[in-house]
């Protein structure tokens, strides 16, 4: 089969992912600007990305008594240095804002006897947050300026002489492949799970902490395009609740429960409280024959007993129908942790894309928000949020200054609407574009109708997550990796990408299963490259390097990177502590050169 239809869409914004943030800039893109935008969701807005089953706090808010420049200082803490104080300070900022935008949404946030939100911890505050997607996603729909392509997945940027002119992709429904140019484009996919072995592998492998539909693509499509990523060596690890792969901070912050040994013993003051130490410590435990490890939950109150079993009904109740179906729940035995497999995730960590302090990456006109977006770590939902509305207001201004300096207008042919004249001058599209896209929508007819190989898709990435996690630091290795094993994990992927080139679709659907593969192999790549070029180990378990097991002043600074032909060119920037930054040629240090 091939596509019946190749179709040409052209707009004012493009926003790739219809999640947290790319919704978020959506609304703020109407607020601002009468621009027209189109956004290309891979599923359905009202329930994709990580808010598809609800989430019951936000994890970022400067509760009373504190400050914007307290949240910095304590991502900064968590990071060990390695984070942008321009992007942590005008995220922390806007965090409040945009809850408040959420609660006049209909978000149900908890407040206490005085009318306060209820904080939990110094950062948190509760919620009933099982329909905060859905409440996000219908303020979207309702917008008369904006677009929504549902079960549409790009795949490719289409740019020129370093400027973005509009993306490429199908549909899983329609039978379209599609042509969408755009002079603005927002990249809001979100990070990249399934790269390494899971916890549960095999029927229950995609029940995983991150969620397992984001596969990297924004990334890879960066990386493709000569996008400078920043620090995907701090790989984030999540500790869990066993088996469940329920999150932890619910137990550890609800109800102050410590992390034990088999023996009884809390060891999580003898590691460190950062997150990576969290993990370490769990792993070090258990490595030295005191595990397994838990969270200390026995003897709390029946009323903590129930509020903890509602509460993981709004984002894992597979945790909550555990105890149930065990008859004891945390009152009555402590709660078994470990950690995930390894992520690639800006939300959490400073992984992503390499932006300015407007969040524009070093492709001209594109920019990145959210977990896709590096150097701003514990971004959560409201730093997202907050990436959103800082890409759109900065895409918001430079609309309304051209279209005060060009008058005039033209047809939208996505929307049927009106864009400002000097919209289509910038985005007229040049034989060496157009040459681009059908280089591309070639290759989904080269995958539909090629001959099928002896290997699918399936085992593929079950060679890769093997490979990764043997070689580059996965569950298997305790999270561990030296640069033998790296050499050998680099040579492994490389070899996957050529055999993924020749994978046979039979339909739709088997189409966006490769492509999914073929990102998560570009970003493997990339990962290898950083996780060998840092000379250290900054961060235990998220990069435990056993060739240099300590930290080094060095290696205070990022380590970033551009794949060229040549390889993957390791860049060494200085640390970035001003209030602001804007993008130089030449103001990388080139160090170690192509990987």
């Amino acid at each position: 089969m091939k596509f019946e239809k190749r179709e040409r869409i052209e707009t004012d914004v493009l926003i790739i992912g219809g999640g947290t943030a790319g919704c978020y800039a959506a609304l703020t893109l109407q607020k601002e600007s009468n621009a027209k935008v189109l956004i290309v969701e891979k599923a359905a807005i009202r329930r994709s990305g990580c808010l598809a089953a609800g989430v019951n706090a936000l994890n970022a808010y400067i509760v009373k008594g504190r400050k914007p420049q307290d949240y910095v200082d304590y991502a900064t803490k968590d990071a060990a240095g390695i984070v942008r104080h321009d992007l942590l300070l005008t995220m922390s900022e806007r965090l409040n804002g945009v809850t408040k935008v959420l609660e006049d949404l209909g978000l149900v946030i908890l407040k206490d006897e005085n009318g306060e939100y209820m904080a939990r911890g110094n950062r948190n505050i509760k919620i009933n947050g099982e329909n905060i997607k859905p409440i996000l996603a219908d303020a979207v729909l309702q917008l008369p300026n904006t677009t929504v392509m549902e079960h549409v997945i790009m795949t490719d940027y289409l740019v020129e002489n370093g400027e973005i002119k509009g993306a490429v992709g199908f549909s899983l429904r329609n039978n379209v492949a599609y042509e969408i140019y755009a002079p603005y484009v927002i990249c809001a996919t979100g990070g990249a799970a399934g790269l390494y072995r899971p916890n549960n592998p095999g029927f229950s492998r995609h029940k995983m902490w991150y969620s397992p539909f984001n596969t990297g693509a924004g990334y890879a499509m960066g990386i493709k395009a000569g996008a400078e990523m920043t620090t995907f060596e701090m790989r984030f690890i999540a500790l869990r609740c066993k088996d469940t792969i329920a999150p932890t901070g619910t137990i550890a912050q609800g109800v102050g429960a410590k992390q034990v040994n088999a023996d009884g013993e809390v060891y999580e003051t003898k590691y460190g409280l950062t997150t990576s130490q969290r993990v370490y410590g769990t792993v070090k435990e258990t490595l030295d024959g005191h595990g397994p490890c838990y969270l200390a939950t026995e003897g709390i109150t029946s009323e903590q007993n129930m509020d903890l079993l509602k509460a993981y009904l709004n984002m894992a109740p597979g945790q909550t129908l555990k105890w149930l179906e065990s008859g004891e729940g945390p009152q009555q035995q402590n709660v078994e942790i470990e950690g995930t497999e390894p992520y690639i995730v800006g939300g959490h960590t400073a992984s992503g894309y390499w932006v300015d302090t407007k969040r524009e990456t070093t492709i001209r006109n594109l920019f990145a928000a959210g977990d896709v977006a590096g150097g701003c770590p514990q971004k959560y939902v409201t730093g997202a949020l907050a990436e959103g509305e800082i890409a759109a207001l900065a895409i918001a201004e430079r609309w309304q200054n051209e279209q005060g300096a060009n008058a005039g207008t033209v047809n939208n042919v996505a929307t049927g609407g009106k864009v400002n004249a000097a919209r289509a001058a910038a985005n007229t599209v040049s034989t060496t574009v157009a040459a681009q896209a059908k280089t591309y929508l070639d290759a989904y007819d080269t995958f539909l109708t090629g001959e099928a190989p002896l290997y699918t898709t399936e085992q593929l990435e079950e060679a890769m997550q093997r490979a990764m996690d043997s070689y580059a630091g996965g569950i298997g290795s305790y999270y561990r990796f030296n640069g033998k094993q790296l050499a050998k994990a680099k040579a492994r992927i490389e070899e996957l990408i050529g055999m993924a080139e020749q994978l046979k679709a039979e339909n739709l659907h088997d189409l966006l299963f490769i492509y999914e593969l073929k990102e998560r192999l570009v970003v493997c790549l990339t990962l290898i490259a950083h996780l060998g070029a840092r000379k250290e180990t900054r961060w235990h378990s998220f990069a435990e390097n056993l060739d240099y097991p300590e930290t080094s002043d060095e290696w205070l600074c990022y380590v970033n990177s551009v794949a060229t032909d040549k390889g993957i060119e390791i860049r060494q920037r200085p640390l970035v502590t001003s209030d602001s930054y804007e993008h130089q040629d030449g103001a990388a240090v080139s160090k170690g050169g192509a990987l």
